[in-house]
């Protein structure tokens, strides 16, 4: 299957991701490949004093989670050329193993640019818990390919 051209991304257009279980092995092994050891993620005694009252998982882990599974919807398979990054990023809620995200995209703009084989476009990407909450609120660029000629 091939993935979307820059052409074929209308501005509105809203897609969603199916839907995944963060597990306590996937905080654990983030924070191995990361080294990012902070007590909220790997210290359950301390995470009981915290707001959160258990360990959660790092931001970057569930934004990682959430792109994986909006590449399983093969919307960019062989036309995206690069991530060219994030307009904005946050966190809006703790995400804790055993909780299932899922994440929703929306197109928010598209540009040419300089050459005739690739344009820019812009989406916002909306991670959610199976409450319906929001956790993560990202915009982001990539470039792709344009139709060939």
């Amino acid at each position: 299957m091939r993935g979307l051209y820059w052409e074929d991304w209308a501005i509105g257009a809203e897609f969603e991701s199916p839907a995944r279980t963060v597990t306590e092995t996937d905080i654990v092994m983030f924070a191995g490949l990361s080294g990012d050891y902070n007590p909220l993620h790997i210290n359950e005694e301390h995470c009981k004093n915290t707001q959160f009252g258990t360990r959660i998982a790092h931001g970057p882990l569930v934004y990682a989670i959430a792109a994986g599974l909006i590449f399983q919807l093969h919307l960019y398979d062989d036309t995206l050329i690069a991530f060219l990054g994030f307009d904005s990023l946050k966190f809006t809620a703790p995400v804790k193993a055993g909780d299932t995200i899922h994440a929703k995209l929306k197109v928010l703009e598209k540009r040419e640019t300089s050459r005739a084989d690739r344009g820019v476009m812009k989406r916002q990407l909306q991670v959610f818990n199976q409450r319906g909450e929001m956790v993560q609120d990202a915009v982001q660029a990539f470039l792709l390919k344009r139709k060939p000629a």
